[in-house]
């Protein structure tokens, strides 16, 4: 791609009427900025590092980056709580750098598309040091206050996400604010019009700078009832989002992503369906929560099964065969490395790799790519609660340890579903440090930089990383990879994922082995047939046999 301009004609033999936008074929990669690459050796990552790598995302055949926020912060939550949403953080660099990133990008026929983080700022945003100082002045309004229960405390006992209670006390004005996580990120008040215009006049003010879209944080929670406890997809979320599309983002041709924990099959047309004129596409977790413990969560996980994987996973593919846009990922920011969770990252750590990219991207929708997943990065296994820097993570740790839970057995959980683990620094080379920084690291490397790095990667060519690019080349080229519709097969099938791309009467064949041993399956004849292997993780298969041998591990992709 060499622009980020839209093509005006329908895609060929497309399965649904579809106009064909900029990021239909494109694949995203995400970057977070503190741990990419540190130009000035104090130990965390920045704007000019980023500058710097762009010729290995071109080189992968990115086609836009999701940085994660970079705006002035005091950095309680790395950057989740924003006090300026119009300058850049410090330890970042500067606007002017900001600036020359779009510009180095766009160069490339890559868009930045900024993280934007309104269900809360931070509280040293101005906005919240004049709420909190006085109830009668216009930004007290922009949050959520409320008065004191019955008996003088918190309105309600509503918990945050991040622990503790989600009311805080302000004694300058005798009310308690709403915060869904961090007491030092109080909740916007979305029901003030004089707050949605100056959200909007911001992402205004952005886009006009250059950028291709925003991601957005855990945009579901803006239409929240805090009186009727109803948090998640409130009753104002969709008003809201068609107020930000029909004030903002109608007739720009950008990108927009929301991400949300609730959404389901049931509700995400809502958010993406073609005529609803809100987003382009959701990020959902219903394939991340099936590896989660029902009532103790993320650091409790259970063990991976791979039928109600495939039973989240392809119901999305049925969602959005006529209608939307998916967003695919196994991994980001505030999830563990995926090679880690759902594979091998000890024997099979590259087979396991490859596995999960074919499969990822093969499926219909926009893939993404979290940084360091294109060579295989791996969970740090940290021994010790002070290797941790994420704020969920010690809350937790501390409100377990309250309950009786051993450190052991908490450090245990964090090390397989922590955030920390997608945020070890950027392992480019097995110089000190990985070669992201030649300072001290503001997180531990892990260890395995001297093994696991992108130098290595690119010279070996049956690495990781080239099998990651021959796969987003496919879906550059391949119009079923790119518009196919998706069918499942061997759906309760504990060991395989399979599934079938079709369009205008062909069709792509995928297969991949989730476990360390061998598989062997005997499949029916419709599935089987000779073509062209695209992509394979071990030998070439340019057959589809009716009795099939994987081994450990193996994925492939054959067109018949």
């Amino acid at each position: 791609m060499s622009d980020l301009t839209t093509r005006p004609h329908p895609a060929p033999d497309a399965a649904s009427e579809i106009t064909e936008r900029w990021w239909h074929r494109a694949t995203g990669y995400q970057i977070y900025p503190r741990s990419f690459a540190d130009s000035n050796g104090d130990g965390m990552g920045d704007i000019p590092g980023i500058i710097a790598k762009l010729p290995h995302l071109s080189d992968l055949g990115i086609g836009f980056v999701w940085l994660s926020p970079v705006y002035a912060s005091p950095m309680v939550d790395n950057g989740y709580d924003i006090s300026d949403y119009r300058n850049i953080a410090p330890e970042f660099g500067t606007l002017d750098d900001m600036d020359r990133l779009i510009a180095a990008a766009r160069e490339r026929g890559i868009g930045i598309v900024m993280d934007l983080v309104v269900n809360h700022s931070s509280s040293l945003h101005a906005w919240f040091c004049k709420a909190r100082a006085a109830r009668d002045c216009p930004e007290h309004d922009y949050y959520i206050w409320r008065d004191p229960g019955p008996e003088g405390g918190p309105p309600d006992d509503a918990r945050a996400a991040f622990g503790g209670p989600a009311w805080t006390y302000v004694p300058e004005v005798g009310q308690y604010y709403f915060h869904y996580f961090s007491p030092a990120q109080p909740d916007l008040n979305w029901q003030n019009p004089a707050l949605r215009a100056e959200i909007h006049d911001m992402m205004r003010w952005w886009l006009d700078r250059g950028i291709a879209g925003f991601r957005m944080d855990v945009i579901s929670l803006i239409g929240k009832d805090v009186d009727a406890r109803l948090y998640e997809e409130g009753p104002h979320l969709h008003p809201f989002l068609q107020e930000m599309h029909r004030e903002v983002l109608a007739g720009r041709d950008v990108l927009t992503i929301g991400e949300s924990w609730s959404v389901s099959t049931e509700t995400g047309l809502l958010y993406c369906g073609r005529d609803r004129d809100e987003l382009d596409m959701v990020f959902e977790f219903s394939h991340i929560r099936e590896g989660w413990h029902p009532e103790l969560g993320k650091f409790a996980p259970k063990p991976f099964d791979l039928v109600a994987f495939k039973r989240a996973l392809f119901s999305w593919q049925d969602l959005t065969r006529e209608d939307g846009w998916h967003a695919l990922f196994l991994s980001n920011h505030d999830l563990p490395r995926q090679v880690s969770f759902y594979a091998d990252d000890q024997q099979f750590r590259r087979a396991g790799a490859k596995m999960l990219a074919t499969v990822l991207h093969l499926l219909k929708g926009t893939p993404f790519v979290y940084q360091g997943e294109e060579i295989g990065m791996t969970n740090a296994r940290f021994d010790r609660i002070d290797q941790y820097r994420d704020l969920e993570t010690l809350n937790h740790f501390e409100e377990q340890i309250a309950l009786g839970v051993e450190p052991e057995v908490f450090i245990t959980g964090a090390n397989r579903n922590s955030r920390d683990h997608s945020r070890t620094p950027m392992q480019w080379s097995d110089a000190p440090n990985g070669g992201f920084t030649t300072g001290t690291p503001w997180i531990e490397v892990n260890p395995n930089f001297c093994d696991i790095n992108v130098a290595q990667d690119l010279g070996d060519p049956d690495s990781i990383f080239t099998h990651y690019r021959r796969l987003i080349a496919l879906r550059q080229q391949n119009d079923i990879v790119a518009f196919g519709h998706t069918r499942q097969l061997l759906a309760a099938d504990a060991g395989v994922l399979a599934f079938e791309r079709r369009l205008g009467g062909r069709r792509i064949v995928v297969f991949a082995n989730f476990t360390p041993h061998p598989q062997r399956r005997d499949l029916p004849e419709e599935v089987t047939g000779r073509g062209e292997a695209l992509v394979h993780s071990h030998a070439r298969r340019d057959e589809v046999p009716g009795q099939l041998d994987l081994a450990p591990f193996e994925s492939f992709a054959c067109q018949i």
